[in-house]
This record gives structure tokens, C-alpha cells and sequence, in this order.
């Protein structure tokens, strides 16, 4: 009887194995029925007649309006998607120089104090390979003027007064156009500190 039971168990075994196997290929890998694609092709076929059906019937001043409104959309910018405003063509940048520029403030023969100063340029975007070229210019031409002013005794003695801030900020603008003649469009003073020596 043993004999018989066993081999039973495994034919039985087999036959579930071979079923499951055969049910999960099914599930898995099943399409549909070719009817199924040609009643789906037959629908989007329908829908696709049926909207170009309804393009060709707009009128040709409808066209226009909505000519107009995508050109008005695209000169706002389409960052507007992502979240972000877009950046207008003529946008400035900025030139940061490579190092600050320190001014001794004398007194008789002595130097009595240091004024540093972070100085960035906003200016057009396409001068930007051109500023990098001149930056020993540049410095030459902004250390000349705070020189200068350091000698008037007034503008760099009172850094707190918005007065000197800005005769500070506009003598040195006026001066770079001597080394650029248009596109630098302001002087940005990040930082100014004085150190008595």
C-alpha cells in the first residue's frame, strides 16, 4: 500500500505544480483579446475623427485669439511652470572682485587707520567677460578714488553717515566710466569696517 501512496503524492504534485505555473504564466502575460484591440482602436479612432472634427470647426478668428494669447504667455515666460518667474533677457549680473580693497586713512605721515571694503559691480550681463578681463583696471581706477576721498578728510572719517555712503557709492560709479564706458550699473558695498592701527 505504501508503494502505491507514494507515487500518487507525487504525480498529484507534479500536476499542481505544472497547473499553478501554467494559471500564473496566464495572469501575468495575458493580453486582450484581439476584439478587445480592435473595439479599443475603433473607439480612439472615433475620438481622434471627433476632435479634429471640432479643430476644423473653430473659426479662423479663434485661431488668431489663441495665437494671441500663447505669444503673450511666452513673452511672460513659461518658468512660471516650475514655480520660478522667468529671467528677463537684459537681466543684471554682478562682478564680485577677488579680493577687498583696504584704504589707509592718514594722519600727518602716519597711517592712523584701515577701512576695508567689499565692493561688488551690478552690471549689464553681456559685460560680464569683460570686467573679469579688466579687473586690475578696475581696482586701479576704484583704489584711486577711494585714495582720493580718503584725503578729504570727511568721507571715509564718518562711514555711518548715508550721505558719505552714497557719495562714496556715486564718485566711484562716475569714475569707472572712464574704464567702462556704459553697462555698469551700480556700485554695491557689501561690507566697510575701519581698524585703528
Amino acid at each position: 500500500m505504501k508503494q502505491f501512496i507514494t507515487p500518487v503524492i507525487i504525480a498529484i504534485a507534479i500536476l499542481a505544480g505544472s497547473a499553478g505555473g501554467h494559471f500564473l504564466k496566464r495572469s501575468q502575460g495575458a493580453e486582450k483579446p484581439e476584439g478587445a484591440h480592435k473595439e479599443s482602436d475603433d473607439a480612439h479612432g472615433k475620438s481622434d475623427e471627433k476632435a479634429h472634427a471640432q479643430d476644423n470647426s473653430k473659426s479662423h478668428g479663434d485661431t488668431k485669439k489663441e495665437d494671441t494669447k500663447k505669444k503673450k504667455t511666452a513673452a511672460k515666460g513659461h518658468g512660471k511652470e516650475a514655480g520660478h518667474e522667468a529671467v528677463p533677457s537684459n537681466a543684471s549680473a554682478y562682478f564680485k572682485f577677488s579680493r577687498e580693497f583696504v584704504v589707509p586713512l592718514m594722519e600727518g605721515d602716519r597711517v592712523k587707520s584701515l577701512v576695508i571694503l567689499n565692493i561688488n559691480l551690478q552690471h549689464d550681463e553681456s559685460l560680464a567677460q569683460t570686467l573679469f578681463s579688466l579687473e586690475p583696471k578696475l581696482r586701479d581706477n576704484i583704489m584711486t578714488t577711494l585714495i582720493a576721498l580718503s584725503n578729504d578728510g570727511v568721507t571715509l572719517e564718518s562711514m555711518t553717515e548715508v550721505d558719505n555712503y552714497e557719495t562714496l557709492r556715486s564718485t566711484i560709479l562716475l569714475n569707472l566710466n572712464s574704464v567702462v564706458a556704459s553697462g555698469i550699473e551700480n556700485v554695491l558695498i557689501l561690507d566697510l569696517a575701519k581698524q585703528d592701527v
